[in-house]
């Protein structure tokens, strides 16, 4: 029924137009974004599990960072271990120079001079392989006990590092003397007995090295693989979404030609009365 009073096709259209107008800014935030999710009422659910992984994801970079750390430090260790593991090998050698009855006590007072001199360097290296200010190998730091490094997103994903003591004392060569040849002979023994515990250290850092080597591989990989799962969840189709802006689009401006030729109506009416 055509009347002038209300005007129910322009009301109509301006519902639409808006409506229209509502689904071509949400295209065009979610294209200039890249995100398929803007706000909250998009997919609640889906931003809650997206926050989630974006958390995970967040955690197991920063414990990539630590297997990194975590094997700088075992690296700085192995170092000191091995130059200790020389220098107990040139001590044995001098040991066994000291035993032989072709050495004079002359001669042997001269290696033992030697010999402590090198017993000393071990306890500088073991004081001196240092990791941010804690000594490695001296028995004295954290890394003696037990240092727990996480490695996962969980507070229960963790490697504890633990280094052994590699001093002089520690290896029973601080009271080792070869000026004479009944204790070359001993220290031969003993130097044996230390070595043997210096290689049992590097193997042990060398198990402990490996295992962070794989832990960064697989956080690596759980890393990548929750980053695709967050981009199915958030990224924005942007095939789809061009295709639901152009529809928008078309609607509004069909919208619009519908407003005008609804306001017109009432006029042309008027002109009956005419």
């Amino acid at each position: 029924m055509p009347v002038i009073s209300t005007n129910t096709a322009a009301d109509s259209a301006v519902r639409y137009l808006n409506l229209n107008a509502a689904n071509e800014s949400s295209a065009l935030s979610k294209l200039s974004s890249g995100s398929r999710i803007v706000q909250a009422s998009d997919d609640a659910a889906g931003l809650a599990i997206s926050t989630r992984i974006s958390s995970d994801v967040t955690t197991l970079q920063q414990a990539a960072t630590n297997a990194s750390q975590a094997t700088s430090i075992l690296q700085t260790a192995d170092g000191g271990a091995s130059n200790i593991s020389d220098i107990l090998a040139r001590m044995k050698s001098l040991a066994s120079e000291s035993a032989s009855g072709t050495v004079t006590d002359s001669s042997r007072s001269y290696i033992n001079s030697e010999f402590s001199q090198l017993s000393s360097e071990i306890d500088s290296i073991a004081t001196g392989t240092r990791y941010s200010g804690q000594s490695l190998l001296d028995g004295t730091g954290a890394f003696a006990s037990g240092v727990s490094v996480l490695v996962g997103s969980s507070a229960n994903d963790t490697i504890t590092i633990t280094l052994s003591s590699l001093t002089a004392s520690a290896l029973g060569t601080s009271s080792l003397d070869v000026s004479t040849e009944a204790g070359a002979a001993t220290a031969l023994t003993s130097l044996d007995t230390a070595i043997n515990t210096v290689s049992a250290a590097r193997a042990n850092i060398g198990a402990q090295e490996s295992r962070f080597n794989f832990s960064a591989d697989s956080l690596s990989t759980q890393t990548q693989n929750l980053q695709a799962a967050n981009s199915a969840i958030m990224d924005v189709d942007v095939a789809s979404e061009e295709a639901t802006l152009s529809s928008a689009e078309v609607k509004t401006q069909a919208a619009v030609s519908a407003e005008t030729a609804a306001n017109q109506m009432p006029q042309f009416l008027l002109k009956l009365l005419g």
